[in-house]
């Protein structure tokens, strides 16, 4: 794929090397969405079970300060699989096109704005290194036909929602399989659960691998709302908590009993992890993969949703859509047997834009170097040290934040005044010190300008570019 692209560019991308069938791994990114910091056990949750994850976590390395792409969906993926962050991404922000028509009630406008040709994708890498490449879950950068395929964006195999819209239903009237429309649900019937059909498609597809190597994203569209899990899941949490039922009034779908779906939600999807972990070992390949863990975003705070009742962000200011560690910062777990210790933690500072590299790199794959980099010694035990550079994120136009050492500068939707904290001290984000420190302000403010480059299509609001 593109490899004619990459041959003509050859002084600024270098082509992909053949993995050693011996060392390479293969790689299987695991993809929540909205799964808030604190949602799962390992990482402090007291009401939801999450066996499977806790189960991977004791197997490997917990990352306590990972940060995901974006605080919101579609820039996140497209951080995850470009290697670039928010300042130089080619997405920035979720964007229907509503300049398309009435999106959200013409179902021939599915879809989300496509990644462009000139993007080169962890897909395509490991593509062009002789990998089984495969999306399932929820896509969101581009429809059917489009540059933004994910057929034509390095992908061997897609299933699922190839739009985000149409994944706010579990029981949607149709998913994808690679450019087939693949139609479900008939008459509005709820008899097939999107999360399980996909769970079910990572399982076929890892049967038909044949001891080719593999890169899979699985990036699953729970606990993402609307609040909408089969009933023996529900009745694993029936009782279990005070309810007062949703009506509906602050988006997507009403629920009788709110609480027990999003918690019966993330364990069915607990489930699924541990059938698609339970069947690497029945392949005999769980000692070469390198099995990684997270969530795109921080948690939803509305369609039911009850992130103070979970403490959905452990503990952390901010949610989904907002760049305060509660919207970026993300449950991870890695696990690579014989180069991750057990019960490991790290809490070196890294970002979604570091795993191209990393797994190129734990693939022998060369690549062109991009915002990025790879976390391989931070996985096999390196300690004390600091990242080379800081960690930037922007979106809805407004909102931006950049991480250096111990101290984050940010702005929000809701004001164009810098805050400054010291997340080592103040992980919670309650005592803004920008005023008292004026010098950090400048100097932070100085690597904001160093690190972006401007978005035609992504603009920075003009105040928010003047005041810089």
């Amino acid at each position: 794929m593109r490899q004619l692209l990459i041959v003509l560019l050859s002084l600024v991308f270098v082509t992909c090397s053949k993995p050693q069938s011996d060392t390479a791994p293969n790689i299987l990114f695991i993809l929540a969405d909205d799964l808030g910091y604190g949602d799962v056990g390992c990482f402090g949750q007291q009401y939801i079970k999450t066996p499977n994850i806790d189960k991977l976590a004791t197997q490997g390395m917990k990352l306590t300060r990972h940060y995901s792409g974006s605080p919101v969906c579609a820039p996140s993926r497209c951080v995850l699989l470009t290697g670039k962050h928010t300042g130089n991404a080619y997405i920035r922000d979720n964007d229907e096109m509503n300049e398309r028509g009435d999106v959200w009630n013409d179902p021939a406008l599915e879809g989300q704005r496509p990644l462009i040709q000139s993007e080169i994708t962890m897909g395509e890498l490991f593509q062009d290194a002789g990998y089984n490449t495969s999306f399932i879950g929820k896509w969101g950068l581009g429809w059917t036909g489009t540059e933004g395929d994910p057929n034509a964006q390095g992908f061997d195999h897609f299933f699922g929602y190839i739009c985000q819209r149409v994944a706010h239903n579990y029981y949607p009237d149709h998913l994808h399989r690679n450019e087939q429309t693949i139609s479900i649900n008939p008459d509005g019937s709820e008899v097939d659960y999107a999360a399980d059909l996909m769970a079910n498609e990572a399982l076929d597809f890892l049967d038909k691998t044949n001891g080719q190597p593999f890169m899979m994203v699985y990036a699953t569209p729970v606990p993402h709302l609307a609040l909408q899990v089969p009933q023996d899941s529900l009745d694993e949490y029936k009782g279990a908590f005070e309810e007062t039922p949703y009506d509906g009034s602050k988006g997507y779908l009403p629920h009788e009993t709110p609480r027990a779906a999003y918690a019966a939600m993330i364990t069915r999807m607990d489930r699924d992890i541990g059938d698609i972990l339970a069947k690497l070992d029945e392949m005999g390949v769980a000692d070469n993969t390198l099995v990684v863990f997270t969530s795109d975003n921080g948690p939803s705070w509305i369609g039911g949703c009850d992130l103070e009742f979970f403490q959905s962000q452990g503990g952390l200011r901010g949610r989904k859509a907002q760049v305060y560690e509660g919207g970026l910062r993300v449950p991870t777990v890695v696990r690579w047997p014989g180069r991750v210790d057990a019960n490991s933690e790290s809490d070196y500072v890294s970002a979604f834009w570091d795993w191209l590299p990393t797994f190129c790199s734990a693939a022998n794959i060369e690549h062109q170097q991009q915002d990025g980099h790879s976390l391989v010694n931070i996985l096999e035990g390196e300690q004390d040290t600091r990242r080379p550079d800081p960690l930037y994120f922007e979106h809805a136009r407004q909102a931006q934040a950049i991480i250096d050492g111990d101290f984050k500068l940010l702005r929000s939707k809701q004001s164009a005044e810098w805050e400054l904290y010291n997340l080592r001290n103040d992980s919670a984000e309650t005592n803004n010190l920008a005023e008292k420190d004026q010098g950090k302000v400048a100097e932070l403010l100085e690597l904001v300008d160093s690190v972006r480059v401007k978005s035609e299509i992504f603009p920075l609001k003009v105040a928010l570019e003047a005041s810089k």
